[in-house]
């Protein structure tokens, strides 16, 4: 489904993209790429476009949703979707309806397939996933499905920069000087109106809207032990750009990180400690 909220015929809209989120799930993109939605919101020269891979099928629910269907829940997943994209400006979005089984089948390449045939149609600059830390299964399928598809590319059809953000599990450990710092501080009161679109959630019993800006807020502040805060609202993301590279081992990259955080923790103690 492409849904297109200022009614632009669809290739002009897919075409239009500067910036690019694939996430997993709806509302996944408003956590954790509200950086690039403000930065494209109410600007003509560059446009935020957003695809959502699963149908939200498995979401929790209570409350006004407690008796919902797996189906019924599908549809109203849809909508708060859309509604996000509308009040955010989106150039497009894509939603590809798949059961989060199939995102977890390594072996299913229609997923990729998809996602590689919408990247190449839209040309983005920056593209936005789910970090390959998260401790969500499906949000580290949903980033592997992303990396398969730049990888069938030619290199002209690939983004400028790839980045892998936050949602399931903070990127506070990377070392700061490979943390990339996405400043959410513009149009506070639309990162408000993004997340508190998704009733379904915050009232089936995961307040997600307090808890993002939460650490956004967190971020921003702890962000540098000693100097005055440079940020208002922050998310951290992870430079992902060469594991569009094939020759890339994916594991290997993400591993590297953790291997370099630890060696920094140690460096740090060693310095102030003596047996």
């Amino acid at each position: 489904m492409i849904y297109i909220s200022d009614g632009t015929e669809e290739q002009t809209a897919i075409s239009r993209m500067t910036h690019l989120a694939i996430s997993a799930h709806q509302d996944d993109i408003e956590f954790m790429a509200y950086a690039p939605i403000a930065e494209c919101f109410g600007n003509q020269d560059k446009w935020f476009g957003a695809i959502v891979v699963t149908d939200g099928a498995g979401s929790p629910r209570s409350g006004l949703y407690a008796d919902c269907t797996d189906e019924q829940m599908k549809e109203v997943r849809i909508v708060e979707q859309k509604k996000a994209a509308t009040v955010g400006e989106y150039g497009f979005l894509a939603m590809l309806s798949h059961p989060s089984k199939e995102v977890k089948d390594a072996g299913n390449p229609k997923i990729v397939e998809e996602l590689a045939d919408l990247i190449r149609r839209a040309k983005p600059k920056h593209l936005y996933t789910h970090n390959l830390a998260d401790k969500h299964e499906t949000h580290i399928a949903t980033a592997l499905k992303v990396i398969a598809a730049l990888r069938m590319l030619s290199p002209e059809e690939r983004p400028e920069k790839v980045y892998g953000c936050e949602v399931w599990r903070d990127l506070d450990w990377v070392c700061d000087d490979e943390k990339v710092y996405l400043d959410c501080g513009a149009h506070p009161n639309l990162m408000r109106c993004l997340s508190a679109v998704f009733d379904s959630q915050i009232v089936g019993g995961k307040r997600y809207d307090l808890a993002a800006e939460g650490r956004r807020l967190a971020n921003a502040t702890f962000s540098a032990s000693h100097a005055c805060d440079t940020y208002s609202v922050l998310n951290y993301a992870m430079d992902l750009t060469p594991l569009m590279d094939q020759s890339v081992d994916i594991a290997d990259y993400i591993a590297a990180y953790i291997d370099r955080f630890k060696a920094q923790v140690k460096e740090t103690i060693g310095r102030f400690y003596r047996k």
